[in-house]
This record gives structure tokens, C-alpha cells and sequence, in this order.
């Protein structure tokens, strides 16, 4: 808290590693966090006083790092993300809610694709919302999944009738808005505790899927 200037500032490190993941990639996807995140300049109450929300994202291609290196982490700002072409169950994933590890499948991370910021809300313990029909509710927020029904200008194709193919929201149309910060109920984390922390240490580090048997995995799917 920076109680003077009135800003709650959320520190993330992205690390990422796996055959797919570069440089660049790992750039894009912190700039994708940081951007949508601080899109809708947030506000959170603290005591009754307004204050803004500041999500500062740095990130980190690391090639060499070790399964061991991630097992012991103590920093809760790093989140560990395996990027690989190939997933066995086709789309990107973390590690369950408030978690700081995951697994990225390449083709998911386009400009513009929304899935790392995604990913992250889950990060932060955000879960898909359960209702997942949005026709006549406007924009959609960030942790929608796909297949979530939309008006038709967030489908994947506007004239498509509504669940059929292309029917259903395009991920590029959602954005991180007021109520997904709402939903992190940072009041309650930054006002209980002396040293504040969103979500928990899961220190998973992931094999490539291209070398485990389906059968060793069971991770979660998201999207």
C-alpha cells in the first residue's frame, strides 16, 4: 500500500521455461498481464477511502531452470509457466485456484489471445463464473472460458446462431473489468494480514507433455 498516493500495488514475476518458450513469447505474455489487468483502473475501500489498483508484472525466460529450483521457491511473486507446443489435454492450464504454476500450450498465446491474463486471474483464485450465458449482459470479463454464450459481436463469427460453431465467445473480446477486481476481495487480504498474499505456493514444476504417457496426467483444464 502506498497510503499517500492511494495505490494497492499487486507485484507478479513471471518465469517461464519449456521448448517453446522464449524471449519474446515470455515479453508478450507480461505485457498481456499488466495491460488488461490495469485496463479498467480498478479501485479498491479500504476503510471507506478509495484506492487505485496498480498490477505491476515482470517476467523472466529462464531455459535452465530446475525442477528443484521451483520446489523450494519461497518468493510468493513468481509463477513458474511451461510453455510447449503440445498439451495432452489441448489447451493451457494452471495448477488449481490462488496457484503459482502452469502449463501453457504455444498456440493459445497469440497477441491478443487473452489466455495468460486468464490464467493469471486463476492465479489470483479467481474461478470461471458459473453462469455462462452473457446474451444481453454486454461485455464479458476476463475469467469467462470458452464456450461461454455472448452477444454476437464477442462470438468467433457474429452471424453463427448462439452455441453452434463459432457461436460462442471468441476469447480475444474479454477484458478484465471492476468486478474481477471486486472478486479478489482485497480488502479483506491487505487489512488482515502483515505481509500480503494472494493465493498459495503449488511449486509444480511440469514435464513436457510430448514425454509423459496421458495416462501420468491429470491436470486441470482451463482456458
Amino acid at each position: 500500500m502506498d497510503k499517500y498516493h492511494r495505490l494497492v500495488f499487486i507485484y507478479s514475476h513471471i518465469i517461464t521455461y519449456g521448448n517453446a518458450a522464449d524471449e519474446k513469447i515470455t515479453a508478450l505474455i507480461r505485457e498481456e498481464i499488466e495491460t488488461l489487468w490495469n485496463e479498467p483502473k480498478a479501485t479498491v475501500y479500504l476503510k471507506g477511502i478509495a484506492y487505485n489498483v496498480i498490477f505491476s508484472i515482470t517476467a523472466r525466460f529462464q531455459p535452465t531452470l530446475t525442477d528443484m529450483e521451483v520446489y523450494t521457491n519461497l518468493d510468493p511473486s513468481n509463477n513458474y509457466f511451461r510453455i510447449e507446443a503440445f498439451s495432452h489435454n489441448q489447451i493451457s492450464f494452471v495448477d488449481g485456484l490462488g496457484c503459482n504454476s502452469g502449463y501453457f500450450k504455444l498456440d493459445n498465446l497469440y497477441p491478443g489471445s487473452t489466455t495468460a491474463a486468464h490464467e493469471y486471474g486463476h492465479t489470483l483464485g479467481l474461478e470461471h463464473p458459473t453462469v455462462l450465458d452473457l446474451r444481453g449482459k454486454g461485455q464479458p470479463g476476463i475469467m469467462y472460458p470458452r464456450g461461454t454464450l455472448t452477444d454476437p459481436e464477442f462470438q468467433y463469427e457474429p452471424q453463427a446462431p448462439a452455441g453452434t460453431k463459432g457461436g460462442t465467445l471468441h476469447p480475444r473480446f474479454r477484458k478484465v473489468l471492476q468486478e474481477d477486481i471486486d472478486q479478489l476481495k482485497l480488502e479483506k487480504i491487505i487489512l488482515s494480514k502483515d505481509k500480503n498474499i494472494i493465493g498459495a505456493f503449488t511449486n509444480i514444476f511440469h514435464q513436457d507433455h510430448a514425454g509423459v504417457s496421458p495416462f501420468d496426467f491429470f491436470g486441470p483444464a482451463s482456458a
